[in-house]
Order: C-alpha cells, then sequence, then structure tokens
C-alpha cells in the first residue's frame, strides 16, 4: 500500500491541475467588477493637455454623454487601440475625451502628433491621482460616463472593433432610452 502512495499524489496534483486549467477557460480573468458602474464618476478638476491653464472638471462634461479613455505614450497596447478610436470615434455618438495618465506633456503631444488626436477634449493627469479615484488599473482603460455623470461602462484593455460592437455601441443605446 505504502507503494501507491506516490501514484495517488500524482493523481491528486493532476486532477487539480486539471480543474485549474478547467476553471480558468470557463472564467475571464481580465473581467475585473468595478464598484463605479451605476455610481457618478468622481469629481476631478484636470488641466487640458494642450492649454495647462485652462482646467476641465467633471461638471464641464455634465449634459452630454462621453467616453473616457485613458491612455499614455509609454502604453504598448494604448498603440494598438488608437487606430481603432481613429476610425470607430466619430460613429460613436458621443464626446471622447482623452485622458492622459502618468505621462510628461512633451511626450503625449509628440505621440499624438505621430499617431492623430481622435478626442474632443484632452485631460492631463501626469501624477496619476485622480485615476486612483477612477479605479484606473492601467492604461488602456474606457469609461462610458452618462450625461448626468454617472458611469455606465467600464472596459480595461484596449478597445477593439468587437468590443465596440458587442459590448460599447449598446451600452451607448442604452443612454439614449434614459429618462434625462
Amino acid at each position: 500500500m505504502s507503494r501507491l502512495l506516490p501514484l495517488f499524489g500524482f493523481l491528486l496534483l493532476v486532477t487539480l491541475f486539471g480543474f485549474g486549467i478547467w476553471w480558468n477557460t470557463r472564467h475571464d480573468q481580465t473581467a475585473i467588477p468595478s464598484p463605479l458602474i451605476n455610481k457618478p464618476a468622481p469629481a476631478f478638476v484636470l488641466p487640458e493637455l494642450y492649454d495647462p491653464a485652462v482646467k476641465v472638471s467633471k461638471t464641464d462634461l455634465l449634459g452630454k454623454p462621453y467616453l473616457l479613455n485613458v491612455f499614455a505614450s509609454w502604453c504598448v497596447e494604448c498603440g494598438v487601440e488608437h487606430p481603432v478610436l481613429q476610425v470607430e470615434g466619430p460613429t460613436l455618438g458621443v464626446q471622447l475625451v482623452g485622458y492622459n495618465y502618468k505621462d510628461a506633456p512633451a511626450d503625449a503631444k509628440r505621440w499624438l502628433a505621430e499617431h492623430g488626436n481622435p478626442y474632443h477634449v484632452l485631460l492631463a493627469d501626469q501624477s496619476g491621482d485622480t485615476a486612483i479615484n477612477f479605479g484606473v488599473y492601467g492604461a488602456p482603460e474606457s469609461f462610458l460616463i452618462d450625461a448626468r455623470g454617472v458611469i455606465r461602462y467600464k472596459h480595461i484593455g484596449p478597445l477593439t472593433p468587437g468590443v465596440i460592437r458587442r459590448e460599447l455601441k449598446p451600452a451607448i443605446a442604452a443612454l439614449s432610452k434614459e429618462a434625462p
């Protein structure tokens, strides 16, 4: 019997390993639920990237829904997402607000000059302090905020045409059905 203990131990490890693989294939490990969904977006006052003397606050953006897109020049995945925003941004029907995260302004401006600027408004959060209140994990992330300033949707990672079609556009369409 004692000679079979290593075999039973091995079979137990294989079973646990197999269960772990099965579990991970059925659960999206990148889906991190946001406690801010359906709650007011955090208050903020941030400088515009191209004119830091001009400050933009949450209240300045109230009245129309917008997509707050967190990006940075140092972010590799932002380079993947950016061409998608260039093409899809104008079709969304909401204002696209760029949120430059933990980036030197000169680097961000150079990156936008090279890749294009799909944004209606460009905010700069060089310290990243305001991003903490939004629960930002890193760039890119996107938040759909309704006309009353309530977060209705959050996406972590690059927006792709598929994500825009399957998730973002339906979330935007749902905003038009809400009472003002």
